[in-house]
């Protein structure tokens, strides 16, 4: 069995209208959503054992702060260029392609492809990704490679304003 945790990154700062969409970092709401979220994670005792990430900077901090919640250094952060304005059919190419050791791994991306994704894996469909909300699922396989032929069973959804814990 493998888990996946989808994460759409954190509230992002609109606050220099100069730097380029890919540039636009956290903002302060942001900063204190992802390692909230990572904390929640961990209450639940889930482990991630690989963390990929869209190369922009918001989804590469949102991915920094789980990282610094699970004492895993930033530079073991897998960043996948694909992830970046990624559609369902680029999620399914960089998760085959994940290091099959990982037994649970994390994806921050982006809205609208996300969203996307996550209402094509299992029979649970949401309406939209807020900042920072995770989608977790199981998967029946031994090897990511086949992930888009195994059987997936939806496992928790969960974001800042939720009250989940």
């Amino acid at each position: 069995m493998k888990h996946i945790l989808l994460i759409r990154h954190a509230k992002s700062s609109w606050g220099d209208p100069a730097l380029s969409d890919f540039d636009r970092p956290l903002n302060e709401r942001g900063k204190q959503d992802s390692p909230l979220m990572a904390q929640r994670l961990l209450a639940r005792s889930i482990t991630i054992d690989a963390f990929l990430s869209s190369p922009a900077k918001r989804a590469r901090k949102t991915a920094a702060l789980f990282a610094a919640e699970y004492n895993v250094d930033k530079e073991k952060i897998i960043q996948v260029p694909e992830l970046y304005h990624a559609s369902p059919a680029n999620f399914l190419e960089v998760i085959v392609q994940a290091p099959n050791d990982a037994g649970t791994i994390a994806v921050f991306s982006h809205n609208p492809g996300i969203t996307e994704f996550v209402n094509t894996l299992t029979e649970v469909r949401v309406d939209d990704m807020p900042t920072c909300a995770i989608f977790g699922v199981q998967v029946s396989t031994q090897n990511w490679a086949h992930f888009k032929e195994a059987p997936k069973t939806f496992w928790f959804f969960d974001y800042p304003k939720s009250l989940s814990v």
